[in-house]
């Protein structure tokens, strides 16, 4: 039988990990996610940031089940999932959402920095999938999230760890999607454009150049809003997406389309 659209978009009895949900983009998806029936799992390094987690998703009306552990640490990965499993259920949808950038030109930046941002951006997103999909297999059902960038297709001053690691997660999505498809495992990335967080905040206020640089070569005109980012995982999370595999969705505003545009010269008027 179809599915009606709310049917389609409606996640009740699904579990939700969202690694590194407490902020951000990745609480954006955590929230929207919830409100669509999930019961959402977070992780972080440190309490206090889970413990505001829990505050900010109570007053968006919704319980969120919280953990510590390193996505980078095998051990720590399976404790904490086999916790989710006793405690929750199997998990049905995996947001590799947690990462980190070191803004460092190659020639300064040191080989053990390197090295961490692909062990969180490319490596981590490997060992929390390996963890999850056998359950996922076993169900012949389940959606798995990476979160990609624009970096995942070019580079840019000061970022080559990132770009590097992003541009692995776009592969390696790939080659999920290559291997477990079969299975009724869904695996996408998403790849942000410019996003307005608290993490962005200092370069869009006032005459910032980078301000200007996104506004300006952004046919939409505006940076994009953490929900903006929280649709796109809504869809890939959805049964709507139930025939989308190995896709990066770019919720950019048009940036990676024509990255040439500058405000008001190819206007309608």
């Amino acid at each position: 039988m179809d599915k009606t659209i709310s049917e389609l978009f409606d996640l009740t009895g699904k579990v939700a990990l969202i690694t590194g949900g407490t902020h951000g983009i990745g609480m954006a998806i955590g929230i929207t996610l919830g409100k669509a029936g999930a019961k959402v799992c977070v992780n972080d390094l440190s309490e206090e940031r889970l413990a505001d987690a829990r505050t900010k998703y109570k007053e968006a009306g919704l319980d969120v089940y919280t953990l510590v552990f390193d996505v980078t640490d095998e051990k720590q990965v399976d404790a904490g999932i086999s916790a989710i499993e006793k405690e929750v259920g199997t998990i049905d949808i995996l947001v590799n959402n947690a990462g980190i950038i070191k803004r460092i030109p190659i020639l300064d930046m040191p080989v053990a920095d390197f090295r961490q941002v692909i062990e969180v951006d490319l490596i981590a997103p490997l060992i929390v999938s390996k963890r999850v999909a056998p359950g996922m297999i076993a169900k012949r059902a389940g959606k798995i999230i990476n979160m990609c960038s624009m970096m995942s297709i070019y580079g840019r001053n000061s970022v080559s760890a990132y770009a590097a690691a992003k541009g692995g997660l776009k592969l390696l999505t790939a080659n999920m999607t290559c291997e477990w498809a079969k299975y009724n495992v869904q695996v996408n990335g998403i790849g942000p454009g410019y996003i307005a967080t608290a993490q962005t905040a200092p370069i869009r206020e006032g005459n910032h150049p980078f301000n200007d640089l996104v506004m300006t070569r952004t046919p939409a005109g505006r940076w994009g809003e953490p929900e903006d980012v929280a649709n796109a995982a809504l869809f890939l999370a959805s049964a709507a997406s139930n025939f989308v595999n190995g896709h990066v969705l770019f919720v950019d505003g048009g940036i990676l389309a024509n990255f040439g545009y500058v405000k008001g010269e190819n206007d309608i008027p």
